[in-house]
C-alpha cells in the first residue's frame, strides 16, 4: 500500500537551452555596445585651443593682437557642436592655426552673460555657428551648422589669406 500513496515524482526544471544563453549573450551585448557608443557621443577631448571665455575679452585680445577673431557658439546639449569639438578643434593642425593666427572665442549659448552680446551682434540662432570676424568684429565668413576638419581649414586658410591683403 505504501507504493501506491508514494508521492508523485517531483518534475524537474529544464536547464536552460543554448537558444536562451544566446539570447542572454546577444541582449547584454547589444547593452555594452549601445552604452559605449553613448559615452562616445557625449566624450570630449581637451583641445589646446587658447579660448577666450567670453566675446567681450575675447574682442578685446583682437584689438590687442590685430588678429582676426574665430568664434565657436555651441552649447553643452549640442551633439554636432561635440562631434565638433572631437573630431575637428582637437586636431593638432587645427589647434596650431587658430593658436597662430586667430584670437579663438567659445561662446556657450547656454550662458545668457557670455552670449547675448555676441548673439545680437552677429544674429546667431543656432548652434553649431562658427564665424571669422576681423580684429574690428566686423563679420568676414559666418558657417551656421557642423563643418568638417578639410572645411574648417579651408575657411581659416582663406580668412588669414583675406586678412593679410592690403
Amino acid at each position: 500500500m505504501q507504493d501506491s500513496q508514494a508521492l508523485p515524482e517531483a518534475k524537474s526544471k529544464p536547464s536552460p537551452g543554448i537558444l536562451f544563453r544566446l539570447w542572454q549573450g546577444f541582449w547584454l551585448a547589444t547593452l555594452v555596445v549601445s552604452l559605449s557608443y553613448a559615452w562616445y557621443c557625449f566624450y570630449v577631448p581637451k583641445n589646446n585651443i587658447a579660448w577666450a571665455g567670453t566675446y567681450q575679452s575675447g574682442r578685446q585680445l583682437a584689438k590687442e593682437s590685430g588678429k582676426p577673431m574665430v568664434i565657436f557658439f555651441t552649447g553643452e546639449w549640442c551633439v554636432p557642436c561635440r562631434i565638433m569639438k572631437r573630431t575637428v578643434w582637437a586636431d593638432e593642425k587645427v589647434e596650431s592655426m587658430v593658436n597662430a593666427e586667430f584670437t579663438p572665442i567659445l561662446i556657450d549659448m547656454g550662458d545668457p552673460d557670455a552670449s547675448s552680446a555676441a548673439l545680437e551682434r552677429y544674429n546667431v540662432h543656432a548652434t553649431p555657428t562658427t564665424i571669422i570676424a576681423d580684429a574690428e568684429g566686423k563679420l568676414l565668413e559666418q558657417i551656421n551648422g557642423a563643418m568638417t576638419k578639410p572645411k574648417l581649414l579651408s575657411l581659416l586658410e582663406k580668412s588669414h589669406t583675406s586678412n593679410l591683403a592690403p
